[in-house]
């Protein structure tokens, strides 16, 4: 579904224009039907490689090979989205089904669709002014699925959230996970990582420092996915 080979991103930072090299040689397969767990500490460049992937950033080398039918079938969450908060929940997804170019009774069908989908089938014309950290969450990934995708990117979907709010979106991640959907997200949460996903990488200074099974990640530590994961980075 996704495969990223040899992938370098410099940018140039500060007054004298230095040059900082974010991405070193990443190289990630995400197959078809997984729930991938991007992990890392913060600066790792995970967040960088997700906006790759996208297209809002462009490699300095390296590729970026989708298995679907170009960009128009990936669904994207950022880590800090914005929404315009004077718009219903419902009047936010008409507007996303639009630019996606479904028209009439077939995007109605939709946004009802992924409101019950997400929860929000009684807030749907509640302003977004007045939802909450969660429900914003919740309306992000509805947006982020209007157009049925088939590979589903979610930066940080779970970081602010209380108990209640990271069940909810668990729950949606495992439903997308059930229709054969390939998810990838990003979190410091790692015991969501561990109940939610099929396969993880861990990425520090801007490379890939394991990748593979969640199942042979734990068989390998036992004491769970943290102390694997803190044993990867300490290496």
């Amino acid at each position: 579904m996704l495969t990223i080979a040899d992938l370098h991103k410099e940018v140039r930072v500060g007054f004298r224009r230095r040059k900082v090299e974010i991405l070193r040689g990443v190289d990630l397969e995400v197959f078809h039907g997984d729930v991938f767990g991007l992990l890392g500490p913060n600066g790792a460049g995970k967040t960088t490689t997700v906006k790759t992937v996208v297209g809002l950033m462009r490699p300095t080398s390296g590729s970026v090979q989708l298995g679907v039918a170009g960009r128009q079938q990936i669904g994207y969450l950022p880590e800090n989205p914005y929404f315009y908060d004077y718009l219903s929940g419902r009047e936010f997804l008409e507007l996303c089904g639009r630019l996606f170019g479904l028209g009439g009774a077939p995007r109605r069908e939709r946004v009802q669709a992924l409101l019950a989908d997400v929860g929000l089938e009684g807030a749907g014309d509640l302003h977004l002014r007045k939802y909450s950290k969660g429900m914003l969450q919740r309306i992000g990934i509805a947006q982020a699925l209007i157009n049925d995708p088939q590979l589903v990117l979610l930066d940080e979907p779970m970081t602010g959230l209380d108990p209640v709010g990271r069940l909810e979106v668990k729950r949606i991640i495992a439903r997308l996970r059930e229709r054969g959907k390939t998810v990838l997200f990003n979190s410091h949460i790692l015991a969501d990582v561990a109940e939610l996903c099929t396969r993880i990488a861990i990425m520090a200074d801007g490379r890939v420092l394991w990748q593979g099974p969640v199942a042979d990640a734990l068989a390998e530590s036992p004491e769970g996915l943290e102390a694997f994961f803190m044993k990867v980075v300490e290496r």
